[in-house]
């Protein structure tokens, strides 16, 4: 009489290991069975634990050959698993090296648009000096507290726009006495316009410079 068992219960009644079982099953040693999805071991009453005919040698040798299938088996998915972690880091590598040409892309896109920006701003700053020096340097006419006549079409820059015109910088506060002096004295080529000294960039100044 034929009787249904799971395969890890057959494993534990004739002491071998599931995957032994499955072995058997795959080389065709067991008969089995699929009922409602799920795979069954086909036995009898002879070749259950209780009433096996076969021999304790026999089951040793089936047993040697289930475990050097089993072994070679596993010498295959081991070949199979180095396959795919050549192909992994193959796969990893072009993806890096995508990557890499990605960034160099963008770095060369933000270097540019630095330089872009850095060049609005140059732009920006030069002109609001130009503008700033129009506004400094404008013509007008102007009469001195102290005298009569009036100056016209004279150009009068501020101390610091007279010190970076001639560049003696590093002399201001030298130049600034002798300015002051010569304010003082009624100099035509100095002028105070609201409190501010202003000087007259079209005459020139080697005796006060110099």
């Amino acid at each position: 009489m034929e009787k249904l068992m799971k395969p890890i219960e057959y494993a534990n009644e004739i002491g071998i290991s599931r995957q032994a079982v499955y072995a058997k099953i795959k080389k065709g040693l067991l008969r089995s069975k699929n009922v409602d999805g799920k795979l069954y071991i086909v036995v009898d009453d002879k070749g259950s634990a209780n009433g096996t005919a076969a021999t304790r040698e026999q089951t040793e040798v089936s047993d040697k050959i289930d475990y050097e299938s089993l072994l070679k088996a596993k010498d295959e998915t081991i070949d199979v698993l180095k396959g795919s972690l050549r192909e992994i880091k193959e796969s990893n590598k072009e993806i890096s090296t995508t990557l890499r040409g990605e960034i160099d892309l963008l770095k060369e896109a933000f270097h540019e648009m630095r330089t872009l920006y850095r060049h609005q701003l140059e732009t920006k700053k030069e002109k609001a000096a130009v503008e700033a020096i129009e506004v400094d340097s404008h013509e007008e006419t102007v009469v001195h507290e102290d005298r009569s006549e009036t100056i016209e079409e004279t150009v009068w820059v501020s101390v610091k726009k007279f010190m970076k015109h001639y560049d003696v910088k590093k002399r201001k506060e030298k130049l600034l006495k002798r300015l002051n002096k010569a304010y003082k004295k009624g100099d035509p080529r100095v002028m105070k316009i609201d409190g501010k000294l202003k000087i007259d960039l079209h005459e020139t100044y080697e005796d006060i410079i110099g």
